[in-house]
């Protein structure tokens, strides 16, 4: 439901949705009311749901009763795919959406003589009527238009754009064309390819394909295989060396794609590298590429084209990717694959780790008869439909991370599974003398935060137990790890915010009641309190350098020394003792409307504060770390700054 459950989050995030009202004005326009999926077993971590007799979810009393709320999303993967097949003279495209008109814009992408190959748009367009429409190929791509060689070599690889008629901007696709009239849709990679979880002797190749099939990659006279036909590939590269570049064929069918990557070095490598660092890429105002069907895609190719010259190691891209808060699984992934879409030509050879943000979110929403009132949850079943299970379906990131939230103090049933995985969205890496350690802080997330107690659910910005007590355990771990100098935590939510979300991530305005409710019980700690509990973790480390957050719609970084004022001015609770520095970097500026900076207690300690679009370069060379901060769009340098 796009930009749907804004408005559940207006108590807590005010400055967030400034023009909330007329997106949904705009969207209740085209949505009714189908009957629910099946009546799935509410989770015991859930409390006060139940189905009616019509089998829609409900909560609240008869006084106030929020009844689930379905909307028909306007666009979702299944529109696009195998929506293109080949004719006696040319292509039809069904997106199989009867009320859409449109354009569709389509040319040749020159994929075997080109680096980063992108698509390379016909002078000419195609109407699309009744979600329909029809390219002429025989006898258009020749002389000086068939720069991709069609008509001799009998195939092209071509990509197409499809665009609603008031200019918004829905989906790009890709696949390869053989024949010369007729012509056909070969086997061809949808998505990707993109490199994966490189470590000193490994990495992993994903990709999605048209049709089901067995793909090969060759890597140094070795080859390796899916296990089975399939049209979602995760190829493991094995038995390789560190620090080595490596060239690699991924063969389809006749077809081979070519690209290289770099392994990383051995663990406790001191040799100099950098790593970039970004998030909040979810779709921003000023028309054309900067909202691709929920992403801020102009942002994101300007981020990955720098990124390659820049010749990052890797890049830690932590949450709000997409402009999300949905209901629907396959809308989701409609807006992952436009995000995936818009840096993949440079992520076949940069790897790229995500983590979530509130924006991955993935609900039913429960509204009032007059709508004015709503609450959402994250939606069960939690292996199959929720935020955290599609996010790890779409991306590939490493699975060392705690396992859920079972089996925790609150946990209301030992027997059963009563929370979301950590499975590919909480985890950790290495890269030379280097650990990232990737949380989830809007885990098992319920938007309306002043009304958790009605349904359960988590608080945006929270670090549940199990989590907790697994970062706990990671930094021990590195800390005694003697070839680790440098760690690195990042999740999507300030611990302290500057600009645009003081009334939520670990904040909430200085109000520490804030907490998440299991099975109609507040759990023990509130907000305030489990950020100093946090807190408390990296700082017995000596080796954790910098928090990394998003969220916040700017570019901040601020030193959390003895000198800086986190409280409120009534806490009468223990506090947190800085004997050491701290750098807190916020950088949320890949594309996302931008938020100015407020007062806070710990505004005299924010050293830098931008709203530029930003990327973040740090530069790692052996115990010694610096900072370049680099406006994408411009190539401004925003600032450089030696944190070690």
């Amino acid at each position: 439901m796009k930009h749907l459950f804004f408005l559940l989050v207006i108590a807590f995030s005010a400055g967030l949705f400034i023009s909330c009202d007329e997106r949904i004005e705009k969207l209740d326009e085209r949505m009714s009311q189908p009957k629910p999926d099946e009546e799935y077993e509410i989770p015991v971590s859930y409390h006060g749901l139940s189905y009616d007799a019509d089998g829609y979810l409900i909560a609240g009393t008869e006084d106030k009763l929020y009844k689930q709320y379905i909307a028909v999303p306007e666009f979702s993967v299944a529109n696009f795919k195998n929506c293109v097949r080949g004719t006696e003279t040319g292509l039809k495209f069904d997106f199989k959406a009867p009320e859409f008109d449109g354009k569709l814009y389509y040319g040749f992408i020159l994929a075997e003589n080109t680096k980063y190959p992108h698509p390379v748009y016909f002078k000419k367009s195609a109407k699309i009527e009744n979600g329909k429409a029809e390219v002429e190929i025989k006898n258009t791509f020749t002389g000086k238009y068939d720069i991709a060689g069609l008509q001799e070599k009998r195939y092209a690889y071509m990509g197409y754009r499809v665009v609603k008629n008031d200019g918004t901007f829905i989906y790009d696709g890709k696949f390869v064309l053989e024949g010369n009239g007729p012509y056909e849709v070969a086997l061809s990679i949808t998505e990707g390819p993109f490199i994966n979880m490189v470590t000193p002797s490994s990495a992993v190749l994903s990709f999605k394909t048209n049709q089901a099939a067995v793909c090969t990659v060759k890597v140094d006279g070795k080859e390796f295989h899916d296990a089975a036909q399939n049209n979602f590939h995760e190829i493991p590269l094995l038995e390789l060396k560190p620090d080595t570049k490596y060239e690699y064929e991924l063969i389809y069918a006749d077809r081979v794609f070519k690209s290289n990557f770099k392994t990383a070095p051995k663990e406790g490598s001191r040799k100099a590298f950098t790593f970039s660092f970004a998030s909040d890429s979810r779709n921003g105002p000023g028309g054309g590429e900067r909202n691709i069907y929920g992403t801020n895609a102009y942002i994101m190719k300007k981020i990955a084209a720098l990124n390659a010259y820049k010749n990052v190691a890797f890049f830690q891209f932590t949450g709000d990717l997409i402009d999300g808060y949905l209901s629907d699984p396959d809308e989701t992934r409609l807006q992952y694959s436009n995000w995936k879409r818009a840096i993949e030509p440079f992520s076949s050879s940069i790897p790229t780790y995500v983590g979530m943000g509130n924006h991955e979110a993935l609900l039913y929403e429960l509204r009032t008869e007059d709508g004015k009132e709503r609450i959402s949850i994250d939606k069960f079943p939690f292996d199959l439909h929720s935020a955290e299970k599609v996010f790890a379906d779409e991306f590939v990131n490493h699975m060392n991370g705690p396992v859920s939230e079972d089996a925790s103090l609150y946990d209301p049933d030992p027997n059963t599974r009563d929370f979301p995985s950590y499975k590919e969205n909480v985890y950790s890496y290495i890269y030379g003398n280097t650990a990232m350690i990737v949380l989830n802080s809007n885990y098992w997330y319920a938007p309306a935060s002043d009304k958790i107690s009605l349904t359960g659910g988590n608080l945006h910005g929270y670090i549940m137990d199990n989590q907790l007590k697994w970062l706990e355990n990671t930094i021990n771990d590195l800390e005694n790890n003697s070839n680790i100098d440098h760690i690195f935590v990042t999740q999507h939510t300030p611990a302290f915010p500057n600009g645009g979300h003081a009334s939520d991530d670990m904040w909430y305005n200085g109000d520490n009641s804030f907490r998440p409710n299991v099975a109609g019980q507040d759990v023990e700690k509130g907000i305030i309190e489990r950020r100093d509990e946090y807190l408390k973790i990296l700082l017995s480390s000596s080796k954790v350098l910098a928090i990394l957050t998003g969220d916040e719609h700017n570019y901040s970084r601020l030193r959390l020394d003895d000198k800086t004022d986190i409280y409120p001015e009534d806490w009468n609770k223990e506090k947190v003792y800085f004997h050491r520095t701290i750098w807190h970097i916020c950088n949320g500026s890949a594309g996302a409307p931008y938020y100015g900076q407020e007062v806070l207690p710990w505004s005299n300690s924010v050293e830098k504060f931008s709203t530029q679009y930003a990327l973040c370069f740090f530069e790692i060379d052996g115990k010694s770390v610096n900072i370049t901060v680099q406006d994408p769009d411009t190539y401004e340098i925003i600032e450089k700054v030696k944190l070690r």
